[in-house]
This record gives C-alpha cells, structure tokens and sequence, in this order.
C-alpha cells in the first residue's frame, strides 16, 4: 500500500490511502521472478577497484537533466574518493551520453562502458532508454542504477537481480499528480501524453487517480513525441473544454505548449499539470512572459538540503535546476557502500548488498561517515539526500517523496523548494 502525507508549507494535510504492488524482479543468476539475492560465495573478488560508467543525457529530448544528474554524480564521486576511495582505491568513472529513444546512442555507449570493464553503470534517465540496454548491462553481470527511470514495468523486468533505482515507480507520482488535479477543483481534465513506456504508464496512473477522486478524463491522446505538428492533438482537447489539461511528456512539450497557445487553451483560462519528464527551467525561457505562470507540476525527491545545492553548485555552478541530482548522487554513494559491504567491486556482489546497506541497520548520511561504521562491523542503513531510499527486495526504493511545484510569470519554478512536498510508503 501506498499512504501519501501531504507536507503543504503551512500547514500539514490529512493522509490519502493509496494502493499499489510491488512484486517480482529476478534473483541474481536466474532468469525469473523473484527477490534480489547476495551473490554465491566464492564469487570472482574483481580487479579490486570500482570503475563505474555513466549513461546519462548529453543530447536529446532529455539534455536539460544532463547537467544536474551529472553534478549529481560528480559530487559523490568527489566525496567518496577525499574519504580514501573505495576499497582503499579511488573510484575510476567513465561518461557517455545516453540520447534518447530516437537515437541508438545509448546501446554504443554501453557497448564502450562494457569494454572499460565498468562494475556499475548509472542511468539511463529515460524508462525507454534504460528498456533497450538493460538485458545487455545485466547479462555482463554488471549492476544497472538509474537516478530517473520511474515506468512500473521495472518493478518485474527480468534483470538477474542487477537492476536498481532510486527514483520511485510512476504509480506513486501519477496518484499524488492526480490527486493534485482534483484537489484543485478540475472535475474535468484533459491528458495529452507522449507514447511510450513513461508517458502512457503515468498517463494511465494519473487517470485513474482523477477517476477515483470523482473527476472525469474527458480527453485523452497518446501522441507520438517525434510529430512535427500537435495540432490536431491538441484540436481534440479543446473540442471537450477540460477544466485542467495534463501535460505528460519530454522536451517537445514546448511544442505542445506552443499549440495550446495557438488555440486559445492558455495557462490563465485553464489549468495546466505536468510531471517530472517536462519540469524544465530552461525549455519555456524563450516564451512569451507569463505563458506558464500557474502551471503546476510533480518532480520526485525530498526537499535537497541546501548544503547539497551549495556543494553541487562548486562542482558545476552552471547548474540552474536539482532535477534527480540528489537521486544521482545516492545512487553512486550506495554503489560504493555495497561494493565495501561486499568487500568485492563485481556486479552481482555489490547487487547483493544495495538492499542491505539502505535499511535495516544503524542510521548514517554521507560516505565517509557509513563506511567508517562498515569498517567496524556495524550494519548500515544509508539515508540519502533524496529520501530515505529503503530498497525492497526488486530494487525499487520503498519510501519516497513527490514535490509540487508552480511556475511563476518568469516562465520558470523555484527549483530549490517545493510548494508542497508528499511522502509515499510502497511495500508489495
């Protein structure tokens, strides 16, 4: 069950009960369902330095994500290696760009990762993306961690154990979007969403949540992000006078937006909603001023500490937008915890023990201070900069935060804090 707290700044609100499922996955040297497993004993001990790869966007519909997720690692990387390194090593890392769904960038990037013999690759940011890599990354025995991927299907996807994510299924966003859109007062809504594994998972997910809180989807299209034109797309919307307007999509939705414009359905007469795949500070900039003020949107992640946006801004002080740094940043941060857990640098021991170091034992913040208590003895239960992560057994965080965000006139949104933030418990 899923039970969301809504955290508004003023003043705190009641729960809503939410219901999901969180089952299968694969174990470690099978090709079924089941829980994660540690490795067997006697498994390969590696060259004794963890190398970990990168397959992040540089180009594509998703390039503004690029810089945060990057900084995001970058800065975990920084940390841990200033501690003395993994297994009293530094840490090697190799980037490559990921593209997107369009392109076959990030299969040749994984190809070069896997002749670097890299231990753990973090990425891709798109579900779509990581769909069309992640047989080739666990199938070398590696371990696949993505900061951003949120589409269900990973929650069961057979992975050989390998696969992990820090960001939350699409289920818990798509309910705390829906409810959001309801709450607001829409009993009718439109949904124009991007076809494909992200944008029609979230799509279906945000429609039920509007249906079940007593709204109704008066229009729904799935269209094809790649469209040169969204006219008639968008045509369809306004033939149904939806109060609120869903906006599921990458970086086209400027396009979109554009079209909605055109055909009158502008942000002051109604209400626009978008997710984490749109959320962008710099794809709305050279719009007319006031074009998105009011919209609202839902990005996954607790409120970053403003000490990490300070430490993240002197590793790339170009950085404008957190978007999944803090999930980056845990996600390399626990790879190096399992890896000294496991006192082993291969895949499948470290994927043994990412679930063990991110629950369970005694609370700690930061690299040094959890493996300082790993070197003791003492069981770790790693609480990172994005919540407190909690994997259960397929890999999926079980505790997560969805923030809430609005645009101003300046067509962008402040980044660094939510207008509200609501925290979801997800256990199968």
């Amino acid at each position: 069950m899923i039970r969301i707290l809504r955290a508004p700044l003023a003043a705190t609100a009641a729960l809503l009960a939410l219901a999901a499922c969180s089952s299968g996955g694969t174990t470690a040297g099978t090709v079924t369902s089941g829980s994660a497993q540690p490795p067997a004993a006697g498994a390969s001990q590696g060259d004794g330095a963890l190398t970990i790869g990168t397959v992040l966007p540089q180009t594509g519909s998703l390039a503004y994500l690029g810089p945060p997720m990057f900084g995001g690692v970058d800065l975990a990387l920084k940390e841990i290696n200033e501690a003395g390194g993994v297994l009293g090593k530094p840490v090697t890392k190799y980037d490559t760009d990921s593209g997107d769904n369009t392109t076959n960038i990030a299969s040749q990037a994984v190809d070069k990762l896997l002749t670097q013999k890299v231990d753990a690759i973090v990425g891709a940011a798109s579900s779509s993306v990581s769909e069309s890599i992640i047989d080739k990354i666990t199938r070398a025995g590696v371990v696949q961690f993505s900061p951003a991927n949120t589409s269900d299907k990973f929650t069961t996807i057979e992975d050989d154990g390998l696969y992990f994510r820090t960001a939350p299924p699409d289920k818990l966003q798509g309910r705390v979007l829906g409810d959001v859109v309801v709450s607001d007062g829409n009993d009718t809504v439109g949904i124009l969403a991007m076809q494909d594994s992200y944008g029609t998972g979230l799509a279906d997910q945000v429609q039920k949540t509007v249906t079940d809180g007593g709204g109704d989807v008066v229009e729904r299209v799935d269209y094809d992000p790649k469209a040169a034109d969204f006219s008639a797309d968008v045509a369809k919307i306004k033939a149904k006078n939806p109060k609120a307007i869903v906006l599921i999509g990458f970086e086209e939705t400027a396009k979109v937006v554009q079209e909605l414009v055109k055909q009158g359905l502008t942000s002051d007469k109604y209400k626009w909603y978008m997710v984490d795949g749109n959320m962008s500070n710099t794809n709305y900039l050279k719009m007319p001023k006031g074009t998105m003020d009011g919209v609202k949107g839902t990005l996954p992640g607790a409120e970053a500490p403003e000490a990490f946006q300070k430490r993240l801004l002197k590793v790339n002080p170009k950085i404008t937008e957190y978007t999944y740094a803090a999930e980056s940043y845990d996600a390399v941060t626990l790879i190096a915890l399992a890896a000294e857990a496991a006192k082993s640098d291969t895949g499948p021991a470290i994927a043994g023990k990412l679930v063990e170091t991110s629950k369970g034992g005694t609370k700690c913040t930061g690299f040094k201070e959890c493996a300082d208590l790993l070197k003791a003895g003492t069981d770790i239960d790693y609480d990172g900069v994005s919540g407190p992560v909690d994997f259960n057994d397929v890999g999926d965080p079980s505790v997560a935060t969805i923030g809430v965000y609005r645009y101003g006139a300046d067509n962008k949104f402040n980044a660094a804090k939510a207008i509200e933030y609501r925290r979801g418990n997800i256990a199968g």
